[in-house]
């Protein structure tokens, strides 16, 4: 199969989930959506590239200025949220920890899984009780709600660390729980879980070193993939020229191609990064770029290889980075801020050169992974500021808003049917362009 047309195919598989999206009719009956609708299904949206094809996004808001809806939710969390059919999914922690809270006592901890209406009610709660001991602290209070659940029409699964992989139904009925690890670590977990046929795919990084599939109708181990240390990105899949999927991962010094109905490890490739890697990839066509490490690095390489594919098929390398947040790839150019010093990047995908180097007004730390729509992209700080960059390689901001909520800004973006959907440690907005 061609390049274009595997890529096609992939793209279209999630375009039919708006086709199918499932909405809730009655106690324990799932229904298909009345007509169309935009999806958001996992982390960074369809196959993790942080973009969507929405139209007619607001550029400005404020707390009076196009705000549709304000939700407070049961509990904190820095989980994106995901949008499928007519519902909302994120993820929640109460009872220990709790920034502005005080620190409580770790029996108190309750994980949460929480669906929304879209316009914004809370539908149902449903309460994981975790494993203990659990880690003492969260560096940087990201807290023990950080992966972002996947969803299709039949299930919500999402990964709640040492405390397992769970999967439920629309109308919340847990199917299934499975342990992939009991490790901790002062950063918490991470990466969200991913989809793909009758897998679901877990990034156990810091609970097992592991890659884990699991059978995403049973919960059964079904692939353990070792050495995958110093982890916290979400792997994304990628069609190769010859028309084969591939799982790839980021790691200490390196990225991993896989096999992902076997979790064979197909290549590797030296980043020279040597750091965790904590930015999710992205891709276009065949070739994944990776910003990532404290000490900041960026490079592309080829999927497709064989072996240790370091001097076949890396493309370039480059000493910029970012160690949180991950980047965007749009028209043949890579966006991206840096995580402290809220310098916003543009470089040339086909040969990392830098295009710009600007810091945005104001900036302030970036935990937030950005997203793209409309021919905007979207950098959400921790301090709730939002700087609207025009896509482009010529740095323009087109707004910097703010909804003027104290609070902690950590979830990454969602877009779903021309709204954008902000998540707080309090709060999720729903934020689209009003009449006047």
């Amino acid at each position: 199969m061609p390049r274009h047309a595997c890529r096609r195919v992939w793209f279209c598989s999630w375009g039919l989930l708006g086709l199918v999206g499932a909405l809730l009719v009655a106690p324990g009956v799932i229904a298909a959506d009345p007509e169309p609708v935009a999806q958001w299904p996992q982390f960074r949206g369809p196959g993790g590239m942080g973009v969507s094809r929405d139209t007619g996004l607001p550029t400005e808001w404020g707390p009076d200025q196009n705000v549709v809806w304000k939700t407070e939710l049961p509990g904190a969390g820095s989980s994106s949220p995901i949008v499928i059919g007519q519902r909302i999914y994120l993820t929640c922690y109460r009872g220990y920890n709790v920034p502005g809270q005080g620190g409580g006592s770790p029996q108190d901890l309750e994980l949460q899984l929480v669906a929304l209406t879209r316009d914004g009610k809370i539908l149902w709660t449903r309460s994981v009780a975790p494993r203990l001991p659990e880690q003492e602290s969260i560096r940087e209070e990201h807290g023990y709600a950080t992966a972002t659940p996947v969803a299709d029409r039949q299930r919500v699964i999402v990964f709640f660390g040492k405390s397992g992989v769970l999967a439920f139904d629309h109308a919340g009925k847990e199917l299934w729980r499975t342990s992939v690890g009991d490790n901790l670590n002062g950063w918490g977990s991470a990466a969200s879980p991913v989809l793909y046929q009758d897998l679901v795919i877990i990034n156990a990084s810091v609970e097992s070193e592991s890659l884990v599939a699991l059978n995403a109708k049973t919960g059964q181990e079904v692939w353990r993939a070792g050495g995958v240390n110093e982890s916290w990105n979400t792997p994304i899949l990628v069609p190769t020229a010859e028309g084969r999927m591939e799982l790839v991962v980021a790691k200490f010094g390196k990225i991993l191609g896989f096999d992902p109905k076997t979790g064979k490890e197909l290549w590797s490739c030296d980043t020279d990064i040597n750091w965790y890697m904590a930015p999710s990839l992205v891709s276009h066509e065949d070739v994944v770029y990776s910003v990532g490490g404290r000490t900041g690095g960026g490079l592309a390489v080829r999927v497709g290889g064989k072996g240790d594919v370091t001097d076949s098929h890396r493309i370039w390398t480059i000493r910029k980075g970012s160690n949180v947040t991950s980047p965007i790839y749009h028209d043949g150019h890579l966006y991206w801020m840096h995580e402290n010093l809220a310098i916003a990047y543009c470089a040339k995908a086909s040969s990392g050169e830098i295009v710009y180097e600007e810091r945005v007004p104001g900036g302030n730390q970036v935990y937030a992974s950005p997203v793209l729509a409309d021919g905007k992209i979207y950098y959400l700080a921790r301090d709730g500021k939002m700087h609207v960059v025009a896509a482009k390689p010529q740095f323009e901001v087109l707004a910097v808003n703010t909804l003027g909520e104290r609070d902690m800004y950590n979830a990454s973006p969602a877009v779903a049917d021309g709204r954008l959907y902000l998540r707080t440690n309090r709060y999720l907005y729903c934020l689209a362009e009003k009449s006047p």
